[in-house]
């Protein structure tokens, strides 16, 4: 069985479990083990931008994103990759970030980024709704009711 995340404010699908692929950083803050879609258990980790914001991330090998390219390397929190700021497509809300290898050039197409094994995503966890949790926000109107 798998699972899919949504972007919570436009219902947009963004990934699937099936995408899910753990990427170790030696900079997280912390890191742990949560079970956030149905039973499978997936490693969230804590990072901190330059600004002293925290994020909980998962990490993916893929997710339907728009990409803002170019790809930065400058703290980046997987030392050897550069990333870009991604946003739904849909509602554009900020989801996470993409990653690809800091010796790629600044912009790649969509296809080399999607298609390469060295590329992955990370999701803040906090921005996605999982679907088997969106299906219980289903609102009924007092006129259906019974």
């Amino acid at each position: 069985m798998y699972f899919f995340y949504h972007a919570p404010s436009c219902g947009y699908e963004i990934a699937s479990s099936l995408d899910l692929k753990f990427i170790a950083s030696k900079l997280a803050l912390a890191q742990r083990n949560d079970t956030v879609i149905g039973d499978q258990k997936v490693t969230l980790q804590l990072f901190e931008n330059p600004h002293g914001r925290r994020f909980q991330v998962i990490t993916l090998k893929k997710a339907a994103l728009h990409k803002h390219w170019p790809a930065d390397g400058h703290f980046s929190w997987f030392p050897g990759f550069s990333w870009t700021m991604s946003t739904c497509p849909r509602c554009h809300a900020h989801l996470g970030w993409s990653f690809q290898p800091s010796n790629w050039p600044g912009q790649v197409t969509e296809k080399h980024f999607e298609e390469s094994e060295e590329t992955f995503v990370a999701l803040i966890i906090d921005k996605l709704l999982q679907e088997n949790f969106a299906a219980t926000l289903l609102v009924v109107p007092r006129t259906f009711r019974s």
